[in-house]
């Protein structure tokens, strides 16, 4: 017997984002392999390349939290798998090569099939 139709939207992820002591907040849909990991971009004053950390850098020794995990390109996901499993992130762009520790945990939140959770009695 079919109870309801409920949409529990992102409150347990966003609870887990103000309650905890380091947490950083992204989404799949917008979200991009450097996005979450890291970019280098060149410094307009100076004109050198620099370094800037994605969220799994800025999340370092807490959590990342990445909603709609299902809408996410399977490209930008893969991106993810290095940190996760050796808890680093190589990167080698623009002259620049490094590998960066990155310990924190992520948690991912993806949307069931069609959108909407059935509770079945």
């Amino acid at each position: 017997m079919l109870k309801e139709n409920i949409d529990y939207g992102c409150a347990p992820i966003r609870y887990v984002e103000k309650t905890g002591q380091r947490a950083v907040y992204t989404t799949g849909k917008g979200a991009s392999a450097v996005g979450l990991t890291a970019a280098v971009h060149k410094d307009p004053v100076t004109r050198e390349w620099t370094l800037e950390g994605g969220a799994l850098l800025l999340g370092d020794r807490g959590i990342c939290l990445i909603d709609e995990f299902d809408k996410m390109n399977d490209q930008d996901r893969v991106s993810i798998h290095e940190a996760m499993e050796q808890q680093s992130i190589s990167i080698s762009k623009a002259g620049i090569v490094t590998s960066l520790q990155v310990c924190c945990s992520v948690i991912a939140a993806a949307n069931p099939i069609g959108g909407r959770m059935l509770l079945i009695q």
